[in-house]
């Protein structure tokens, strides 16, 4: 158990420092649209399907791995409670077609980019 929680907070850690990082290289120009969150959460995404889907064709259960990689750093690295808090300033600021565009976006292009890493991960390990 403690192994465990070393790994997902090891993880969790490594996670949030990139999304910090990377919430520094993408300014929002300026504007209201969250892109740092929104490029955050579907990269996020993306990883997560290469880790699941390099894993699903690795011989062996790696739950390990999965707690750190998946849940860790995926975990730190994208954030909903931000996604939220960003759509309902949008809304509050009367932004009614940037809120559409952020939660629709974060939607379809997160499930879209957790497929293609998923297939991605799958090609890469068959690979290997």
């Amino acid at each position: 158990m403690i192994q465990s929680l070393l790994l997902v907070g090891a993880g969790s850690f490594a996670g949030g420092v990139c999304r910090y990082l990377l919430s520094l290289v993408i300014r929002g120009g300026g504007g209201p649209f969250p892109w740092a969150t929104f490029v955050t959460n579907v990269a996020g995404c993306l990883v997560l399907g290469l880790i699941y889907g390099a894993l699903a064709h690795c011989p062996g259960d790696r739950p390990q791995l999965r707690l750190l990689l998946a849940t860790g750093f995926c975990g730190g690295f994208t954030t909903f409670s931000t996604f939220s808090a960003e759509a309902l300033a949008l809304l509050q600021g009367g932004h009614w077609r940037l809120f559409a565009a952020y939660a629709a976006g974060s939607l379809v292009l997160g499930l879209a980019a957790a497929l293609c890493g998923l297939w991605m991960g799958g090609v890469a390990a068959r690979a290997i």
